[in-house]
């Protein structure tokens, strides 16, 4: 059985707007080939500049292939470019749901 597989992305920006954009653009471009389950967009209360993004897929095989698109190397590369700092990755397999249920 295949592990949900959740990938937690910080970043700092000052070009919100932009970031805003530029994801927008991806969301059209990949339109039913993205393997996203879900993304969360997050913003710090504390720190406006700081942002969290935490994006679901159904499997970590899902997820490499979603990296794997064209659409998706371009949104990584426009996007560090508009980060104040590098961004930070956490790669998290699901081994429970917010059920309780041991996957």
């Amino acid at each position: 059985m295949a592990m949900t597989f959740v990938q937690i992305i910080e970043m700092t920006t000052s070009q919100p707007a932009e970031m805003d954009a530029l994801y927008g653009e991806w969301l059209a471009t990949t339109e039913g080939r993205r393997t996203m389950s879900r993304d969360v967009h997050m913003r710090d209360r504390d720190k406006p500049a700081h942002f969290v993004d935490v994006v679901e897929f159904p499997s970590y095989e899902k997820a490499m292939m979603n990296n794997d698109l064209p659409e998706t190397r371009r949104l990584a590369e426009r996007m560090q470019a508009l980060c104040d700092t590098p961004p930070r990755f956490i790669n998290l397999d699901v081994v429970r749901d917010d059920n309780g249920a041991a996957r």
